[in-house]
């Protein structure tokens, strides 16, 4: 019997029926499937080439040979697209199935089921980036520009109008700038005044300008601050040496006791003209950070230290009054005086108030030696009220001097448990001691009009406290140059222009060498401070680190407090123990104490 081979052809409408092209699962409009799956035509071989053919054909590869009789289920490939909820964009899965061939019986009911054509709908593909944990979003990278920018935010709280002038001037030069979420609450809190108690907490040093370990500022520590919020108000000291340098040239070029220097007073015109220079120059800085940024002035207002610099600013036109070379001016007004010492009756009211009510700001408890500054006023005041002939007014002032300088010098002198010990860096602030006496005794000097018993006894006050620091030697070394030195050069000069007034009542080789000598070393001690702050200002460029002082928090941290204390008064409760152990000579104290009982 011979072989014979059948060819079976693929009915007409089944033929049609597949050549529909199906994509995904997605319906075209009329609704029929847009994916194609191709049926094989099937062809009769021998047996032993159908075997070898079903072997080795892949399920994407028509099949070309097929036994007779046989009909292979050939398998359709669909791409399915994944869920939404995952990630990623070029999964895929392909799904295998086997549709069955439907008999010539079956005809009509794929035609029905055609007719009934079922719609899938496909799920939408995930676009864009794929979707990322909350958790790892902080650990993205962030775009320079906008960390910048939102540094840069960090400065509105202390601005005046919160920023808010800047943003219109931008607006109107057509730079709108983002609007930022202005947390109301903590800006409200971070405008009111800070108590002193904060400031203590937050702060430590003498001069309490160095950040505790415990704290955090408001501002970002990692970069350099604009240029008005690093600027202080101690940089009013600056105007204070240099002005009173001019005083004590115009002395020496006048005084009867000092003529044989032959001192001309061109010098004097140069060092107030140098003077007028800086006073314009530092207080036009300070005044644009007044207005552009209130809430630094404000808190260092608020600080137990920086508010007697306050006082500076008035101090050194008082100096420039004085110093005033006859080649401008002969004669002041007297209108200037009460304009001049209006302000300082103001601070007065205010700061003397609190030493004498007790509260925060009690005497006690801020008694630093820069209060001398908000002392020395008095009677730089009177002593220009009675060179302009004025009476009740000089008086009146040199009274209120005397009677706060006693208090101070009390407070200062005996060094309360409250007050810390004064490092290197600060010794020269001993100094101001010697300010309050000497100007008071030119003071009383004008008022009465001759250099009698009363301002002797404070020329000597002044003359015996200068002589104690300088010959303490090892006091002044080792320490780094700091800015509040400024304020501190005065003094040396004001007792230097004093011992010119003593020796000319009493006129010997003592008293002139003593004047030349105590002018020598305040015009030395000056320029070097001159040529130092050059250097820092224009050469190391650290002449004006970022304020710490004025970005503390309103509020102490929460974190590990009580541990943090607990360990700090521990460490403090062993250190007094071992200082305690080495003033005893290394005897055994516990058993002193079990001895005793």
């Amino acid at each position: 019997m011979e072989d014979k081979e059948y060819v079976v052809s693929v009915p007409t409408l089944l033929r049609k029926l597949s050549s529909r092209e199906i994509t995904g699962f997605d319906v075209n409009k009329t609704g029929i499937a847009n994916d194609r799956f191709e049926l094989s035509r099937y062809q009769s071989c021998n047996s032993s080439e159908a075997t070898e053919t079903e072997t080795n054909a892949t399920q994407r590869q028509s099949i070309e040979s097929e036994p007779v009789g046989h009909q292979r289920k050939p398998s359709l490939s669909v791409s399915l697209p994944t869920s939404p909820t995952k990630i990623g964009l070029n999964d895929t899965k392909e799904v295998f199935f086997t549709p069955e061939i439907p008999s010539s019986s079956a005809v009509f009911e794929i035609a029905d089921m055609q007719s009934k054509t079922v719609q899938f709908h496909s799920q939408p593909m995930p676009k864009g980036f794929p979707s990322v944990e909350p958790a790892k979003l902080d650990k993205l990278p962030i775009n320079p520009t906008v960390k910048r920018l939102k540094e840069y935010g960090r400065y509105d709280s202390f601005k005046t109008w919160s920023g808010k002038l800047e943003r219109q001037i931008s607006n109107l030069r057509g730079k709108p700038q983002p609007n930022r979420p202005e947390n109301k609450a903590a800006q409200n809190r971070e405008n009111e005044a800070l108590s002193v108690d904060r400031y203590f907490d937050a702060l430590e040093g003498p001069e309490l300008d160095t950040l505790r370990a415990s704290e955090k500022i408001v501002l970002p520590e990692d970069t350099t601050w604009p240029f008005l919020l690093r600027f202080p108000i101690s940089s009013f000291g600056i105007c204070l040496g240099v002005s009173s340098q001019a005083i004590m040239w115009k002395t020496l070029a006048t005084a009867e006791s000092t003529k044989f220097l032959h001192i001309s007073l061109k010098i004097n015109l140069i060092l107030w003209c140098i003077s007028l220079l800086l006073i314009t120059v530092v207080a036009s800085i300070y005044l644009l950070k007044v207005i552009l940024y209130f809430e630094a002035v404000r808190r260092e207002y608020y600080h137990p230290i920086r508010v007697n610099f306050f006082f500076a600013p008035w101090i050194a036109l008082l100096f420039m009054a004085l110093g005033m070379p006859p080649r401008i001016c002969t004669s002041l007004p007297a209108a200037l005086w009460y304009v001049l010492m209006a302000p300082i009756l103001c601070l007065e009211l205010k700061i003397y108030g609190q030493w004498m009510s007790g509260g925060q700001r009690r005497l006690s408890k801020v008694a630093n030696p820069s209060n001398h500054l908000s002392i020395v006023g008095n009677f730089v005041g009177a002593l220009l009220g009675a060179s302009m002939g004025l009476k009740e007014g000089p008086i009146f002032f040199f009274a209120i001097g005397m009677a706060h300088y006693t208090v101070l010098f009390v407070t200062l002198y005996q060094r309360l448990p409250t007050n810390e010990t004064l490092p290197k860096e600060l010794h020269p602030v001993f100094f101001l001691f010697v300010a309050a006496p000497s100007v008071a005794s030119m003071a009383w000097a004008k008022i009465t009009g001759s250099f009698d018993n009363g301002s002797k006894l404070a020329y000597f006050i002044a003359l015996f406290l200068y002589i104690a620091l300088v010959v303490r030697v090892n006091f002044f070394r080792g320490f780094k140059f700091s800015l509040a030195w400024w304020a501190y050069t005065f003094p040396m000069t004001g007792a230097a222009i004093s011992t010119i007034k003593y020796s000319e009542v009493v006129t010997n080789v003592l008293t002139q060498v003593l004047s030349v000598i105590l002018s020598g070393a305040a015009t030395l001690t000056v320029t070097a401070l001159l040529v130092t702050t050059i250097v820092h200002a224009f050469v190391l460029w650290d002449l004006f680190p970022n304020d710490i002082s004025i970005a503390i928090s309103d509020r102490k941290p929460k974190h590990n407090g009580w541990f943090r204390h607990l360990r700090t008064s521990s460490s403090e409760n062993i250190e007094h123990y071992l200082k305690f152990s080495e003033t005893t000579n290394g005897k055994d104290i516990e058993a002193g104490k079990i001895n005793k009982i």
